[in-house]
């Protein structure tokens, strides 16, 4: 009977958890974990090119799953190579536990070869990082950290020299129950008393929601039925609240559009829905409730007239007997009339001469990209213009997800994140939404793509620039500087990984070309040659800002987004009654 090794007795209580892969680049620090995963049945190693993809990816499949995801590194370099990826998962709550692997325990301290201090390194971007320094440490100190990632849905790090994981267990495994589900936070009866007298009082009341609505769609809609308030959303709580909404008035923030900004500034009573919204300028700084499950959150981005400690859905399921129905929708009816007409106003630069402009409209690729995706795609999003392009033009439904770096705000987490959610959902559509930036900085996860055979659909947004940052430049009125580069053919190099891949340059082939990607059984890439100069400007600026865009004549610049958000503007101006 072979004996148990730390390292085996590690991913038995994995697989207790149910995780099912570990993403990662073997090492000889790794090796007693990669030998104990290749032992064991129901576990996997994911071998990807870069640590930074196997955070990524584990982040991507924690957040679309809500289970425990597992990344690992080797020792130096290897998990150092992690960081990215877990600031990533830590800022977007996603319960990852990242194995990061040591030095010989006997070389701790000598400045031996490849010798990091990863206790030390990884404790600002997780909220567990302990080193297991002896066998009798296990498997209890295991047991700590994967609860903690799922108890906080935030990052665990274990740092386990080699030569500890290679050790004989000297206690047994067992068994222990891990919590998975976390209660829900019902709020004071004080606060849902002071929260009613707030609402009932105000004429206008704005209603402004971010994540934390995930499961409270119905809530907010009663909530904005009853006070007649447009409903605003940040990125993050696009996919949870906008579609089947007829109070919408768009997103606000640097990526914003619509007349969210506009309302949340014109109410006598703004209420912030679970979001930990960061970009105060933003917000009216006055006027404002904030209800949060995450009592820390509360203040945080702004003052506040009163806070409420309380899960969304609960606190509105407690308030909504107590508020009294408004009658007057003079002020919803304007900004829902605002709103269609902001969009509207960008209609004739998306469409004039689309079939013959060339570079393609980024965006005109992202609105077909919409109209063709299956209605329970995953989206993952590259940080940049991509961003702008998915936020503006991929229409939620209560299905689809749409992933991204939105708090961390890493380049090249596209692909990464697609290598997560296509592992977590085999048999879904996964689409990255890739800037050519992006991929450019880890292009070899195509090679990882290619490897498991993940049917992934990378969509390139080819413009030879790194678009975002060439508009903030412009933003500041200075000039652009290194933000562009020469051409590249990334189709070309995906078939030389062996990639099912696709070239459009003109617009006209934009359309069959994205179907054929979406239809084939299989990796692709489609590389579209897109407009640099396509630019969008936030929902907002200021005088100095506007001073900078002056310098940004001649450019595509749009302040607004199109596609099917428009149709469901002019939809909810139906609601409006007739006099």
């Amino acid at each position: 009977m072979r004996s148990v090794t730390v390292a085996q007795q590690l991913v038995d209580i994995l697989r207790q958890a149910g995780v099912e892969r570990i993403y990662g680049v073997v090492g000889d620090s790794l090796n007693s974990v990669v030998d104990a995963v290749r032992r064991t049945d129901g576990i996997e190693w994911v071998h990807v090119r870069n640590e930074e993809a196997a955070a990524l990816a584990a982040a991507a499949e924690a957040q679309l799953t809500g289970r425990l995801a597992v990344c690992a590194g080797s020792c130096g370099p290897g998990n150092t190579h992690l960081i990215q990826g877990l600031y990533d998962a830590q800022r977007s709550g996603a319960p990852v536990l990242a194995l990061a692997s040591h030095i010989p325990s006997r070389q701790i301290g000598t400045g031996f070869f490849q010798e990091t201090h990863p206790e030390r390194l990884f404790t600002e971007c997780s909220d567990y990082c302990e080193m297991i320094g002896t066998p009798e440490q296990m498997p209890r100190v295991a047991r700590i950290a994967v609860q903690r990632a799922l108890g906080n849905s935030a990052v665990s790090v274990l740092v386990i020299p080699g030569d500890v994981a290679h050790a004989e267990a000297t206690r047994p495994t067992g068994t222990s129950d891990l919590v998975t589900e976390r209660g829900r936070v019902v709020p004071p009866q004080a606060q849902v008393v002071a929260l009613a007298e707030k609402l009932n009082a105000a004429r206008k009341v704005m209603l402004f929601a971010g994540a934390g609505v995930r499961d409270a769609h119905a809530e907010v809609m009663a909530l904005a039925e009853k006070t007649a308030a447009p409903v605003g959303h940040s990125l993050r709580g696009k996919e949870w609240i906008q579609f089947d909404n007829p109070y919408d008035v768009g997103m606000s923030g640097l990526l914003g559009y619509g007349a969210c900004y506009e309302a949340m500034h014109d109410a006598d009573l703004v209420v912030l829905l679970g979001t930990d919204f960061p970009y105060n300028d933003f917000l009216p700084q006055a006027r404002t409730v904030q209800i949060d499950h995450e009592v820390g959150h509360l203040g945080r981005r702004t003052v506040l007239e009163l806070g409420v400690h309380g899960d969304v859905r609960e606190t509105l399921r407690a308030v909504l007997p107590l508020v009294e129905v408004k009658g007057d929708r003079a002020y919803l009816d304007r900004l829902l009339r605002k709103h269609a007409k902001s969009l509207e106003t960008v209609v004739e630069a998306y469409t004039r001469n689309v079939e013959r402009h060339v570079p393609i409209h980024p965006e005109y690729v992202a609105s077909v990209l919409d109209e063709l995706a299956a209605d329970d795609a995953v989206f993952t999003v590259d940080t940049g213009m991509s961003n702008v392009w998915a936020a503006r033009y991929v229409t939620p439904n209560g299905r689809r997800r749409v992933i991204g770096s939105f708090l961390h705000g890493t380049m090249a987490n596209a692909l990464p994140h697609a290598i997560g959610a296509q592992f977590a959902y085999p048999g879904r559509q996964v689409i990255s939404m890739s800037g050519d930036g992006g991929l450019g900085m880890l292009m070899g996860e195509l090679l990882t793509v290619k490897l498991h055979d993940l049917p992934v659909k990378t969509i390139v947004f080819n413009n030879s620039s790194l678009g975002m940052v060439k508009l903030e430049m412009l933003v500041e009125g200075l000039p652009e500087y290194e933000t562009d580069h020469g051409p590249v053919d990334y189709a070309a190099i995906a078939r030389g990984a062996g990639i099912e891949a696709i070239r459009i340059e003109r617009p006209e082939d934009v359309v069959a070309g994205l179907k054929q990607a979406l239809a084939y059984d299989g990796p692709v890439l489609v590389d579209v040659v897109t407009d640099p100069n396509a630019l969008s400007i936030p929902p907002h600026i200021t005088a100095a800002q506007v001073k900078g865009f002056a310098f940004a004549a001649g450019r595509t610049v749009l302040d607004g987004g199109v596609g099917r958000m428009l149709d469901l503007a002019r939809a909810n101006l139906r609601n409006i009654p007739r006099p």
